[in-house]
């Protein structure tokens, strides 16, 4: 009888998880695509993206994007306010998709390693297992939605005039050039990037929200436990963990783009 109540319980948890991974995932997915097209404007050229290899007279002309402020008007000028939403589509397809798959399969190995399905008990999980979660969940969701990744990639990093107008003709001309393995461009060096993002992503996140419950509980005694922990605090360890994840990992990410480009 009890096993009989734990599963609807945990199909109802890993229901409520993917279903706030997905709805949160393409609500900052669309809020941050202008930055998104822009870092990936940068990442797939090749020039020297400064006016120093000028100075020094190292090539003849400057990049095309130089500056993000540049970069901005360049866009602005060229493709319009749309421009800036350029693969939005396929790039909605992925987060959907990959953030519910990352966020169940991170709750399951959670649970698995803790030997409980309850979430509190999810934080005294050493640093190590979050790490090791963190990472099979990323790549597990990275396998299921790459061909989502790069599509959109290729559709944000073209400029005018366009070599896909669209998804569908990007989707066609991969696959008839290069095959259905050709939507798996660039899935290793993808793999490489997310196993030690999508780790210090969730590890230090953890970390950082054990952090805020032990100054919470020494600035109130009675404070004690996840739930302890504000919006804004949770906020606050959810930026300082991608933001450090991200700078560790970035070159990575530009590998990735130039082999999926």
């Amino acid at each position: 009888m009890a096993m009989e109540e734990e599963e609807p319980s945990q199909l109802k948890r890993a229901l409520i998880d993917s279903s706030a991974g997905a709805i949160s995932g393409a609500i900052s997915r669309t809020v941050t695509s202008p930055l998104d097209v822009i870092k990936i404007r940068f990442q797939v050229q090749l020039e020297p993206t400064s006016s120093w290899a000028l100075l020094r007279k190292e090539i003849s002309a400057p990049s095309k994007y130089t500056g993000m402020l540049q970069a901005s008007k360049d866009i602005f000028r060229e493709e319009g306010i749309r421009g800036f939403w350029r693969g939005n589509v396929p790039a909605l397809l992925m987060v959907m998709p990959y953030t519910s798959i990352q966020f169940t399969v991170l709750h399951k190995l959670k649970s698995f390693a803790s030997g409980s399905s309850k979430s509190e008990n999810h934080i005294n999980l050493s640093p190590y297992l979050s790490y090791v979660s963190g990472a099979l969940a990323g790549c597990t969701a990275t396998v299921g939605s790459y061909p989502f990744d790069l599509l959109r990639t290729i559709l944000a990093s073209q400029g005018e005039p366009k070599v896909y107008p669209n998804m569908r003709s990007a989707f066609v001309d991969i696959v008839k050039t290069r095959g259905f393995s050709g939507l798996y461009a660039g899935l290793s060096p993808t793999l490489v990037e997310i196993i030690p993002y999508a780790g210090l992503q969730f590890g230090t996140y953890d970390t950082f929200k054990r952090w805020a419950m032990a100054w919470n509980h020494t600035q109130y005694s009675n404070a004690i436990g996840e739930d302890s922990l504000s919006s804004f605090q949770l906020f606050l360890c959810g930026l300082a963990a991608g933001t450090c994840a991200k700078l560790v990992c970035h070159p990575l990410d530009v590998v990735k783009k130039r082999f999926q480009n």
